[in-house]
């Protein structure tokens, strides 16, 4: 399992003060961007993180007609990212055409399908969706796979019901985790470090218990004794 840290504060210099404090364990962790972040200080900020030694998902959620998500995913490869995310609901024709155009890359980043937000409780997703959350993540899941994803955006509670279907190497990423059961706040579906393992998610993605901590280096090197 690995640790996702969502660099989700409200200007580039925390984010970028936070990256440098925990740059020993660059290369233990992986660094999310996500819209507010990423549209603010654009690519010259993935840059600056590259250079720190880190591995970057950048959380944008592409979600548009085949041809657009390729165009978008082409030039989201050249940025240089190592793992972004489209969603699964844009359909398995959609998620097919991201993946061959970036087969033209030597080494291409690891792509994921969103299938349920977090942020869903069951009846507002049943009314847009019209099916409960884990039946539909697992058909999500299934299409991603099939389309040649590397691997889905799920809640916790998915993860190993997604894996059954697929297969074990199908990556699973988890936002919602509350490492050491915290508030909440805007997420529906959380889950601690220990039932994110005994659910065999492959990484975990955290961000207010760690950015808002006293100590954030404390936290983090908390949560990685954890998971290991």
């Amino acid at each position: 399992m690995k640790l996702c840290i969502a660099l989700d504060s409200k200007s580039k210099e925390e984010n970028l003060k936070l990256a440098k404090e925990l740059k020993e364990y660059s290369k233990d962790i992986w660094l999310k961007v996500g819209f507010r972040s990423y549209i603010r200080d654009c690519k010259e900020f993935i840059i600056e993180l590259k250079k720190m030694g880190y591995n970057i998902f950048l959380d944008l959620k592409l979600y548009d007609i085949p041809n657009t998500m390729a165009d978008a995913s082409e030039e989201i490869a050249k940025l240089g990212v190592d793992m972004f995310n489209i969603h699964a609901s844009a359909g398995k024709k959609a998620m097919g055409a991201v993946i061959e155009r970036l087969s033209k890359f030597k080494k291409r980043p690891l792509v994921l399908a969103v299938t349920a937000l977090t942020s869903f409780d069951e009846e507002e997703f049943k009314k847009i969706y019209g099916s409960d959350i884990k039946t539909k993540a697992k058909e999500f899941a299934l299409l991603s796979y099939e389309a040649g994803l590397d691997g889905v955006v799920c809640s916790v509670w998915e993860s190993k019901e997604i894996k059954e279907i697929t297969g074990k190497d199908f990556i699973t990423l988890t936002p919602g985790i509350r490492p050491f059961k915290e508030e909440a706040e805007d997420q529906k579906r959380v889950a601690t470090i220990q039932e994110a393992k005994e659910n065999l998610v492959d990484f975990i993605v955290v961000g207010r218990p760690i950015y808002k901590a006293k100590n954030p280096k404390e936290v983090v090197k908390k949560i990685l004794k954890e998971i290991q």
